[in-house]
């Protein structure tokens, strides 16, 4: 296995701009994840790692006090390599020391584990396979669109929440949103991977949901209705702007209906990942209702 030592190595220094530099994910076409949860949900999901940086002093470590399915199954695996390469059969395996690792993981308590994965276009054609397949299943689609969010961390969050509601997809509408931005994908724990995702511009969503007959539901405090009174067991788009300053008008007017979460203290709105939870889990409510 061939091994990096010193920090000041090009390939490691390449890792860092990754992580750091919006404009070097996109020129390469790559970026990094960090993590044995987020690698395997990455495969899972059909990306292509390229590359794996592993440090086997921690990964031992991680076996033997991690929870992850790696971890499980390296418990007595002395050949680090030869698990990685089981796991990654496409992807170079590159051992790097403890010195090295350090400079490249963000989270503590880390696996020992980065990859350099290929990124791929996040396009709404590539939302059709998933709605094909909830036509075929009898489902409606449930989407969270989200207008301007521009904190990695609150979009990593309601990936999460999407995953857990079983979301058919993501929409973020500002096409300079980078979905592989590395604190993002941190706090959606792997769900950036598991949750079909598309970025565009409001005008090309709309246009989008309506050919698609999906419902449009504003998340506004002006002129709306209490979300709880909406339905949602129909073809459902939620759709999300920033706490600051909302929604764009062009949204507004294209609404089927507006929803609000009733404010019962001082305060005057929620975080955006909090909100989005709790209309997701409205949304998973009504349709559970629906079939009972």
């Amino acid at each position: 296995m061939e091994q990096i030592t010193s920090g000041q190595n090009p390939r490691i220094k390449h890792i860092i701009n990754l992580q750091q530099k919006s404009g070097e994910r996109r020129k390469s076409g790559t970026f990094t994840i960090e993590g044995q949860r987020e690698v395997q949900r990455c495969q899972e999901a059909g990306y292509e790692i390229t590359a794996l940086y592993v440090c086997p002093e921690v990964m031992k470590a991680s076996a033997t006090l991690g929870q992850t399915e790696w971890a499980a199954e390296m418990r007595g695996t002395e050949d680090v390599e030869d698990f990685c390469r089981k796991k990654c059969p496409q992807a170079k395996i590159v051992a790097v020391g403890r010195n090295v690792y350090e400079k490249i993981a963000y989270r503590g308590g880390t696996e020992g584990v980065v990859a350099v994965v290929k990124s791929r276009p996040n396009t709404l054609e590539r939302l059709e396979e998933r709605l094909q397949a909830l036509k075929r299943e009898g489902g409606e689609p449930l989407i969270i669109v989200l207008e301007g969010v521009e904190k990695p961390g609150n979009l990593g969050a309601i990936l999460r929440t999407a995953d857990a509601t079983g979301t058919t997809a993501v929409i973020v509408c500002d096409p300079l949103t980078d979905l592989y931005n590395p604190n993002l994908i941190r706090s959606s724990l792997g769900a950036a991977f598991t949750v079909p995702c598309a970025t565009a511009t409001s005008q090309e969503a709309i246009a989008w949901l309506k050919a698609k007959g999906i419902a449009i539901l504003t998340a506004q405090l002006q002129d709306s209705e209490l979300y709880y009174d909406t339905d949602m067991t129909r073809a459902t788009a939620i759709i999300m702007g920033t706490e600051a300053t909302g929604l764009t008008q062009q949204w507004r007017e294209a609404a089927d209906a507006h929803i609000r979460i009733p404010m019962l203290g001082h305060c005057d709105s929620l975080n955006v990942s909090v909100s989005a939870a709790v209309l997701l889990y409205e949304g998973i409510r009504q349709r559970n209702i629906k079939k009972q």
